[in-house]
């Protein structure tokens, strides 16, 4: 068993975090990366693919190299709001009620297969992401910070479930779509999980800190955003509104991106660049961030969907059209 130190300062403890979490994954180190960029950001992640793809061992493995407390939801239609916010009980031998803290009150919250939680659980984890706060009994709470919400919903099944609805898919900084594994790395599985039942794993000996984590997230918003490069970023979501030169791709889109969008792209590359040791960001880190940041933000017409458009196929044909100044 291997020891490995985490507790450094600065961007090199991110990718420190990045590799240790992502070498206990196989072909996954896009969406370690992608969970780091929404930490060091303030935003929420929700992961979609099939079963067995490793969704809930990421979430798993980022906590434990953190100093941060995990908490877990699995949804199922019968949950209540307040088995994720808490709930009020009554201290007979002390005469008073008392506020018992539900799972998310945690630093890190999984919320597993979030689709299957009734449309009032949604609305409860919706102002915990959205204000970092639960308002319960008439009283409101604050949520530890940072404070993160991994959502994950199983691609393949739909009866049972409760499709998100757009305020709540808004509210996450990044829709993170899984493939199925291919052939070399559904091997490298097999050698990974044989290794880890002999005892071949790494060992957290120093994780990072609240304090790091917070640091780091105060230097991302000092990362540079230069005026061409905020030009790119609201061309590219203007793109979704109305026609840009070369394109047509805005009568497929029945709901194009909000503001927020706009938002949640300069911060996510703001927070890649700091990752990738620069204090100034790039298209590159636009551009590859775009269809996990604006696809589930923007809505595709009925019959775009139907002649095999996506959202993600609409913003590929953007992102290969607009370029930056």
């Amino acid at each position: 068993m291997e020891d490995v130190v985490l507790g450094l300062s600065g961007a090199g403890a991110a990718r420190r975090l990045i590799d240790h979490v992502a070498r206990g994954l196989v072909g996954r180190r896009d969406l370690v990366e992608r969970m780091v960029i929404a930490l060091l950001s303030g935003g929420h992640v929700l992961v979609e693919g099939a079963p067995g793809i490793a969704k809930t061992r990421a979430v798993r493995r980022l906590a434990e190299a953190m100093e941060v407390s995990l908490g877990r939801v699995q949804c199922t239609p019968d949950l209540m709001p307040s088995d994720i916010t808490g709930m009020q009980v009554f201290r007979q031998e002390e005469g008073r009620m008392e506020f018992l803290r539900g799972p998310v009150f945690n630093g890190l919250v999984l919320v597993d297969e979030i689709n299957r939680a009734p449309p009032k659980v949604q609305s409860a984890l919706l102002e915990a992401m959205a204000e970092a706060q639960v308002t319960a009994a008439g009283k409101t709470f604050e949520l530890p910070t940072p404070f993160m919400v991994i959502a994950t919903q199983n691609s393949l099944e739909h009866e049972g479930t409760f499709p998100l609805p757009e305020a709540q898919l808004d509210r996450f900084l990044m829709h993170v779509v899984l493939d199925l594994p291919d052939e070399a790395a559904e091997l490298a599985i097999l050698d990974l999980v044989d290794g880890e039942s002999r005892g071949e794993t790494e060992r957290v000996q120093e994780k990072v800190s609240r304090d790091d984590l917070m640091r780091m997230s105060r230097e991302v918003l000092d990362v540079h955003l230069s005026a061409a490069l905020r030009n790119y970023i609201v061309a590219l979501v203007l793109a979704t509104r109305r026609e840009a030169p070369g394109l047509s791709v805005t009568s497929r889109i029945r709901q194009p991106v909000s503001p927020r969008g706009t938002l949640a792209l300069a911060a996510s590359a703001r927070a890649r660049a700091y990752l990738h040791g620069r204090d100034f960001a790039i298209p590159e880190d636009v551009e590859v961030l775009v269809p996990d940041v604006l696809a589930h933000r923007m809505t595709p017409t009925w019959r775009a969907l139907a002649e095999g458009d996506t959202s993600r196929s609409l913003l590929a044909e953007i992102v290969a059209r607009v370029r930056p100044l």
